[in-house]
């Protein structure tokens, strides 16, 4: 079984993490209503996709 013959340094350890981190959030504005949301999803705001309504917006009944 190979086993390593030296420690790798924590400098080393290190440079090769370095592309792990999490970027930011890819955001676009909605053509519909402008609110910023992922690419390629339903809008939450507005329930639009490509120019067409998938979901309708859900209205509260008061008492």
């Amino acid at each position: 079984m190979p086993v390593p013959k030296r420690k790798k340094s924590k400098s080393k350890s290190r440079m090769r993490r370095a592309h792990e981190a999490i970027g930011a959030p890819n955001l676009r504005p909605c053509p519909k209503c402008g609110v910023y949301t992922m690419p390629h999803r339903v809008c939450p705001e507005c329930g639009y996709y490509k120019n067409e309504l998938v979901v309708e917006k859900k209205v509260k009944i008061s008492d």
